[in-house]
């Protein structure tokens, strides 16, 4: 039997018990290198928590929102597909992935993402906010109608990735034209 947790806060927690939580809050919750797998989480908020190097596997991150939180090498390819769709706030994401993923509408706001891995994932009218993205990976990824235009270290091949509609500040420029040895200034 699973257990339903619906309306709960949770505070500095250290395990997470399996199970499904819907409309939670997870507050400073020390989650680094946990198993946190087959877990369901649906209309949840992650504040200040570490979740780093946490296994995901299988767990499903319906409408949830991160705010403040660790998760450095989070392998988000390996969550439940089905109804994928988190919300990243003052997040730092380094190494994380999200390879193969479909993220449409995507919102980073304000969040490290060096190194992460966006290779083969759709991610149209995705929004990076203010976020630093050197070293990103980019490759065959969809970009459509993706806006970048207050994101920073932005670095990737327009010929190997889909980029219709995509919006760039003209800072943004020079990593669109690099491989080129193209120098914009």
């Amino acid at each position: 039997m699973r257990l339903f947790h619906l309306d709960t806060t949770f505070t500095k927690l250290k395990s997470l018990e399996k199970g499904e939580y819907e409309s939670c809050v997870f507050t400073s919750c020390e989650l680094a290198s946990v198993d946190i797998s087959d877990r369901v989480f649906t209309d949840c908020e992650f504040v200040d928590c570490d979740l780093s190097m946490a296994k995901v596997y299988g767990s499903s991150f319906r409408d949830c929102v991160f705010r403040g939180c660790k998760l450095l090498g989070i392998r988000f390819e390996s969550a439940n597909p089905i109804g994928l769709s988190p919300r990243f706030e003052r997040c730092l994401l380094a190494h994380a992935s999200f390879q193969g993923r479909i993220l449409k509408k995507i919102r980073f706001e304000d969040c490290s993402l060096t190194d992460v891995d966006f290779t083969a994932s759709t991610l149209t009218e995705a929004v990076f906010d203010g976020c630093d993205l050197a070293r990103a990976t980019f490759e065959g990824t969809n970009l459509e109608k993706a806006d970048f235009t207050s994101a920073v270290n932005v670095v990737l091949d327009p010929e190997r990735n889909r980029l219709t509609n995509a919006r760039f500040s003209l800072q943004g420029l020079p990593g669109l034209v690099a491989k080129y040895g193209v120098i914009v200034g």
